[in-house]
């Protein structure tokens, strides 16, 4: 567990002009709003931005912080390159013990209560410190922070043109601390419909609504892929499209399902890594590579955070010739049989990883 200095109550009490401090390539704001979340906020710009640039919201992981998700998943590189603001909100561990967004808790997922308020004032004070684009706001999120992130889109659509969920799970897929250790390993069936009205109900939004990529290792044994499925039903629901994709395809270890507008237009995708485990695919060791592996950012040959890029038009996407590398046979997936003999051990690890216990 990382532990981290209790900042909750002194930022309750932050005089309302901004206060700031550094950490790394990291510059922390307090007195961005009432923050009924009690969460830290972190951002960086770039030395030399664009006129309006877009607004990019990093959720970490648990037991990570802020800075450590940020570099490790190359936000803040390809923040220099393609000229983009990074918002890096932060969970602190007197929230949660192992500094886990609390995204089974409705009284923080809810519009207007705790940390989706906070992170959305947050997003206010971002926008216009650096002017950017209030048309091009984006969030995204690892693990707990992915599933931050699936709350945020629907608990504040207006806000984001689009998002990306890795290793995450759909919004309201748990309300308490035993429905969420039911939800990551066992996974919560439930219709389309259900998965919809949930998002739907979240607040007075009636669309458009923000496009959706999805990422996910199908050898995940801390949350179950059954969860990327949700997530897509959920927003395929919402969106109105059918339930079978546009197109997929088979791109290295990846299988990418898209479902296109009647535009043409990509509005959700769910893209499955062969054989990865919990944490954000990285392609650090590529050429040009982009983040540093470390503990839950794996190396995949493909960057999820990239790809996101591109998903959301910040990016060009990438060249013919990469997209039509043939597809090597998927390695071989993580033994299951270690979770039949110790199922205590298994079910340890998953509430550790959740931030529900020490």
């Amino acid at each position: 567990m990382i532990s981290l200095p209790d900042f909750g109550a002194s930022m309750r009490r932050a005089h309302p002009s901004a206060r700031q401090a550094v950490r790394g390539r990291l510059r922390a704001t307090a007195g961005f709003g009432s923050n009924p979340g009690a969460l830290r906020m972190w951002s960086y710009a770039p030395p030399a931005l664009p006129a309006k640039p877009a607004l990019v919201v990093v959720l970490h992981g648990c037991t990570q912080t802020a800075e450590g998700y940020a570099v490790g998943a190359g936000w803040l590189q390809l923040a220099d390159v393609h000229g983009f603001v990074v918002l890096c909100p932060e969970q602190q561990a007197a929230n949660n013990p192992n500094s886990c967004f609390n995204w089974f808790e409705m009284q923080d997922i809810a519009r207007g209560s705790g940390e989706v308020a906070s992170i959305r004032q947050m997003i206010h004070a971002a926008l216009a410190a650096h002017d950017c684009d209030p048309a091009r706001v984006f969030v995204t999120g690892l693990s707990a922070g992915g599933a931050m992130s699936a709350a945020m889109l629907a608990a504040y659509p207006e806000v984001f043109a689009a998002g990306g969920v890795i290793a995450g799970l759909p919004y309201r897929a748990a309300e308490s601390v035993q429905e969420a250790l039911g939800a990551m390993y066992k996974g919560k069936s439930q219709t389309p419909a259900h998965w919809g009205a949930l998002v739907r109900g979240a607040g007075p939004h009636g669309g458009p609504w923000p496009r959706v990529s999805i990422w996910q290792g199908d050898a995940d044994a801390t949350v179950k892929s059954s969860n990327a499925d949700a997530l897509v039903q959920q927003w395929t629901d919402v969106h109105g499209l059918p339930a079978g994709p546009t197109r997929t395809a088979l791109i290295g270890r990846r299988r990418q399902d898209v479902w296109l507008s009647a535009g043409g237009e990509p509005v959700v995708e769910l893209n499955t890594i062969a054989g990865l485990g919990h944490g954000a695919p990285l392609a650090a060791s590529s050429p040009g590579g982009v983040g540093k592996a470390g503990p839950f950012l794996l190396e995949a040959g493909v960057s999820s955070s990239l790809e996101l890029l591109r998903f959301w038009g910040l990016a060009a996407e990438a060249p013919a010739s990469e997209a039509a590398e043939p597809s090597p046979p998927p390695p071989p997936r993580h033994s299951a049989r270690s979770g039949v003999h110790d199922i205590q051990g298994v079910i340890t690890r998953a509430l550790t990883a959740a931030g529900l216990i020490k």
